[in-house]
């Protein structure tokens, strides 16, 4: 009896102990203590990042000894990026975990020790890198400015920012393979020099952005920094893919696109084989859009295709199984391919689409000025091409 006393009353602390460790992994904090050495009796600010501004949390009293503590919830899993003023001078800056116990010590010039947090330190190293770059690139810019622009020092001058610039990309580069689980690495990826110029500012750059993101989102899946990073990740690969296209462009003449079809296989405009195309972008949503699929596209299809017509539809939409029942509904048997990235696809920005439906016309691979509103006037511009 007394065994299954001591058994049941261990069980039922197991089960406590679970509980505690779960709420404490759903909603723990991170505490922040912290020396003002030059300000007592003074008051510091604490402000969290919020994406691209800063959002004041609260305003902590420093003692007359410069002394302050800051307790703040954090939820696991999502870091926050903490930032720490004296009036609107930034003092220090914390990226701060679940659990973390951190100690700081500043003064009201900026300069800081950390320790207590391991991604916090790597904060700090990663600002104090950029800021001796900073002042340095800034320095041979006022320079520049100043020197005769034809003379040998102007040139010198040019080829030691260049070579600046080029030693700290690649060392930023270096930092972000090097922690690719760290949160550190986001503040680099949008870090900028002088007057506007960004360290990653090159169209390749969007390789490591999407590298990195891959690393993070498996670590810190719910954090709104790295969902944030994953947006400009795919913003800057749709950049890259244009521009690429845009290389190749001398081969067609009309921007080319390649998008799945509704058999998942990727379709290419240019290598579309027809005398006449109707690149059509619209959205399965709209009622009206599927009724001009049935009213004017479909006959038009039926009568032309064997002339040389093809139709290349795509479908700007977030919904694609949607999509998909749509196409199979209706019976469209024209190639049919879909972006559920909607306006913000590459296709969509090629061609400058900003409102559905619109079509475009390309005749023996140029791209024409034809113009359709309905099936007699698409009839009219069809009889002329073909």
């Amino acid at each position: 009896m007394k065994n299954f006393d001591i058994l049941s009353l261990l069980s039922k602390a197991a089960v406590l102990l679970s509980a505690t460790v779960l709420l404490a992994s759903c909603g723990g904090s991170a505490r922040v203590d912290g020396i003002l050495e030059d300000a007592p009796d003074s008051e510091v600010i604490v402000r969290l990042l919020d994406i691209n501004r800063f959002k004041t949390l609260d305003t902590v009293s420093v003692d007359d000894e410069g002394r302050f503590s800051y307790k703040m919830k954090i939820a696991a899993g999502q870091p926050e990026f903490v930032y720490l003023f004296y009036k609107d001078t930034r003092i220090a800056s914390l990226l701060l975990e679940n659990g973390d116990r951190v100690k700081v010590t500043a003064d009201t010039t900026g300069t800081f020790e950390v320790s207590g947090s391991e991604e916090s330190r790597l904060l700090a190293e990663v600002e104090r890198d950029f800021a001796v770059f900073s002042a340095s690139f800034t320095d041979l810019v006022s320079r520049l400015d100043a020197a005769d622009p034809d003379s040998e020092e102007a040139s010198d001058l040019k080829r030691e920012m260049g070579a600046s610039y080029t030693d700290y990309y690649r060392s930023r580069v270096r930092y972000v393979m090097e922690h690719p689980y760290s949160m550190t690495v986001i503040p680099v990826f949008y870090q900028v020099v002088g007057a506007g110029l960004p360290v990653f500012g090159q169209d390749t750059d969007a390789i490591h952005f999407d590298n990195i993101c891959d690393s993070l989102e498996t670590v810190y899946p719910d954090s709104r920094y790295v969902k944030s990073l994953r947006d400009e990740a795919d913003r800057r690969q749709d950049i890259l893919e244009m521009r690429i296209r845009m290389q190749n462009a001398d081969e067609v003449n009309f921007p080319d696109i390649e998008l799945s079809d509704v058999s998942a296989t990727k379709v290419r405009l240019s290598d579309v084989d027809a005398k006449v195309i109707i690149l059509h972008f619209w959205s399965p949503s709209d009622a009206l859009q599927k009724m001009f699929n049935l009213d004017v596209l479909k006959p038009v299809y039926e009568d032309y295709h064997s002339r040389g017509l093809e139709i290349y539809q795509v479908a700007l939409d977030a919904d694609k199984a949607g999509w998909a029942r749509t196409v199979k509904d209706q019976g469209l048997e024209w190639i049919n391919v879909c972006d559920v990235q909607g306006y913000a696809s590459t296709a969509a920005r090629l061609y400058n689409v900003n409102s559905l439906p619109v079509s475009f016309v390309i005749a023996e691979g140029d791209m024409t000025a034809g113009k359709f509103t309905d099936e007699k006037s698409l009839r009219r511009l069809l009889d002329r091409l073909l």
